[in-house]
């Protein structure tokens, strides 16, 4: 279902009616709608990377991982909704001879309605129309309009195909998943009423301008985020004497998988002045393929974001070129490298993001100058610690848990698991929440608490009946009840 055959007010208004459906419908029943989407793309699998490679240059080994990423997300969110937990269901008996005397309260959390979710460029699978926003609310039983991404909208529209025949055939109700596209419909779709939340994963200035309309309609909205991030990495002076030509390595590897286009991609590595580190970066670099980027709009702004970087005070070319056309030869590696002091000295321009193959050394005198320049980073996914066993590196650990939602110890960032314990958001600009978009608890951004006071039995959900007849997890009188 699309705007070619729907107006926007048609589909909003569909989704409102299957929002009322699907937060009745029951847990399992839901499970069973994201069951058949995934088999669905993984049924379909060749015929949809073959679309994604033609608009994307992303590669089909790449691509066909990321298809089993996004089925394994539908699969993990239906696991998530039988096992229960996710619904939060809180029972407080009524207590007369409590002073006040207390009334009999249970707590849940329900569907917060419609959403609108905005398609990632640099993963068409798993951040896209059958992504981890789109699953997330539909295993919660919020209907998604999809905003598909302009950098690959065939794909849009057949995995669109897809996921409307396998949630029809399974069930669903008409309404419950749509997809749009343009700039205009996606600005309007913030702002249509019926709108309850909003999934978005792209730009920062992109992200803002939506960010606020939605909270300054009428009736404001929450806005789940996800713009950018530096992703800072802090090698010790031990782990470089111990490991620097396979930190060398790991580090080229990771900043230039996927030409760079990782949300989670180390832009900035700080280590000890004085070391020969950058000389081994370049060497592990120097074989890294230039490579096609997403669109012709982020292969111009690559070359420009070089330039700039390259024009700062305090600022060396420690490999590649600046000079270069993404758009014509594809983007090639290139590493940076200044001092703590110069980023000090000039934070908005060197601590600013440069979308593809590249990251930026930053060599530090000190732990104090170490945690001073650490103070001026903006807010991350991720924050990386490469360091040795033995080392003291509580404080270092503190202050990186302040600036990432993701702190790894001697890995790198690239790569995000899909599971119950994942954090894939950071403070701002790295997310507009406190909320992840990928793992388990993604389906939280789409449900909203509500308490029943002296409720009959008969009206309420059958998480919060005296009996547990889900046999979930629950609180009751403030105790911790496992079925």
């Amino acid at each position: 279902m699309t705007t070619a055959t729907l107006s926007l007010s048609e589909l909003t208004a569909a989704a409102t009616r299957a929002a009322a459906l699907a937060g009745a419908a029951s847990d399992a029943e839901r499970a069973g709608w994201l069951t058949a989407v995934a088999d669905a793309l993984d049924a379909n699998v060749t015929e949809l990377v073959e679309i994604a490679d033609a608009e994307t240059s992303l590669g089909t080994t790449r691509l066909t991982g990321e298809v089993a990423r996004t089925s394994g997300q539908l699969r993990l969110f239906a696991r998530v909704i039988t096992e229960g937990s996710y619904l939060e269901a809180i029972i407080d008996h009524a207590d007369p001879s409590a002073t006040p005397p207390k009334p009999d309260l249970r707590r849940i959390l329900r569907p917060i309605g419609p959403v609108a979710v905005f398609s990632a460029s640099n993963f068409p699978f798993a951040f896209s129309v059958a992504g981890g926003d789109t699953a997330s609310a539909l295993a919660v039983g919020s209907p998604v309009i999809v905003k598909a991404h302009s950098g690959h909208l065939k794909l849009s529209e057949r995995t669109a195909e897809v996921v409307t025949e396998a949630l029809r055939s399974a069930g669903a109700p008409e309404g419950l998943f749509a997809v749009v596209s343009g700039r205009e419909l996606g600005t309007a779709l913030v702002q249509d009423p019926a709108i309850k939340a909003v999934g978005f994963t792209g730009s920062i200035p992109g992200g803002r301008a939506l960010f606020d309309l939605a909270v300054s309609r009428p009736d404001p909205i929450p806005f789940y985020g996800e713009l950018g991030s530096l992703n800072p990495v802090v090698i010790t002076a031990a782990a470089l004497a111990q490991r620097s030509s396979q930190l060398a390595a790991g580090l080229a590897a990771s900043f230039t998988m996927g030409a760079g286009q990782f949300c989670t991609k180390p832009g900035l590595v700080f280590l000890p002045a004085g070391t020969g580190f950058g000389a081994e970066l370049a060497e592990a670099s120097k074989d890294k393929p230039a490579a096609a980027m997403l669109t012709a709009r982020i292969s111009d702004a690559y070359p420009e974001g070089l330039r700039s970087v390259a024009s700062l005070p305090g600022v060396q070319i420690v490999s590649g070129t600046a000079d270069q056309d993404a758009t014509r030869d594809g983007a090639a590696p290139v590493v940076f490298s200044t001092s703590a002091t110069s980023v000090l000295q000039h934070p908005d321009e060197l601590l600013e993001e440069c979308f593809g193959p590249t990251t930026l050394l930053i060599e530090y005198a000190d732990q104090e100058e170490l945690s001073a320049v650490l103070a001026k980073v903006p807010g991350s996914l991720t924050a990386t610690v490469h360091h040795q066993p033995g080392e003291d590196v509580a404080e270092l650990v503190e202050q990186l848990s302040g600036l990432a939602g993701r702190v790894l110890f001697d890995g790198w960032p690239t790569g995000v698991a899909v599971n119950w314990a994942q954090q894939h958001g950071g403070p701002y600009p790295a997310t507009t929440s406190l909320f992840t978009s990928v793992g388990a608890t993604a389906v939280r951004r789409f449900q909203r608490p509500v308490a029943y006071q002296d409720a009959p039995e008969a009206v309420l959900h059958p998480a919060l009946r005296d009996g547990n007849p889900l046999g979930i997890p629950r609180r009751v009188d403030g105790k911790l009840r496992l079925p």
